[in-house]
């Protein structure tokens, strides 16, 4: 049974997560090297507060309303600015963004919907879809003009078809289990 208090310290984590994307959006649009960068480090310590506020909350048995609901719309706010992002700079096609963004805002709001007869818990997919998704962004955010850069950034490009891939197989999956719902 969720417990009703707001402020726990996986809550906390999800409210940086969602403070830290207009950063994070701030610095990848200064278009320089060094703000690409610290574009990078701000996208992995946000990814890393939602690798851990899940983790946190289990073990602490601080599992919140306002944490189910947060959690997912602040790794969508995030990782949608991201897709955003390199569409802008002319890193991955704007269609491809428009799909993914479609089925990750689809079924988080169709699982919001659901919340209150069911939970349904990311799966193995679902995880497999978002590792996909953080890497390659991290690794196409990195700026070509960089060292390496015209390794990395096609390697992340790659990563994120992938990702893009496993996202439609993971929607198509949720959106049977969720109409089962």
């Amino acid at each position: 049974m969720p417990r009703t208090r707001f402020w726990t310290p996986s809550n906390g984590l999800t409210m940086l997560r969602f403070a830290l994307v207009p950063v994070f959006v701030w610095t990848a649009l200064q278009g320089t090297v060094a703000w690409s960068f610290a574009a990078i480090a701000v996208f992995l310590v946000a990814s890393a507060t939602d690798a851990y506020d899940g983790r946190l909350a289990r073990s602490r048995n601080e599992i919140t309303d306002f944490g189910k609901i947060a959690d997912p719309m602040a790794d969508k706010a995030l990782t949608g600015a991201a897709f955003l992002i390199l569409s802008s700079q002319g890193v991955f096609p704007w269609w491809a963004t428009v799909i993914v963004l479609v089925r990750e805002w689809g079924i988080t709001l169709w699982r919001l919907r659901l919340l209150r007869r069911v939970v349904h818990a990311a799966n193995r997919g679902g995880k497999l879809k978002t590792t996909l998704q953080l890497v390659g962004i991290a690794l196409a955010l990195w700026p070509m003009d960089a060292v390496l850069g015209s390794l990395v950034q096609p390697v992340g490009v790659i990563v994120l078809w992938v990702a893009a891939l496993v996202t439609v197989w993971t929607g198509a999956w949720y959106a049977r289990e969720l109409a089962r719902a």
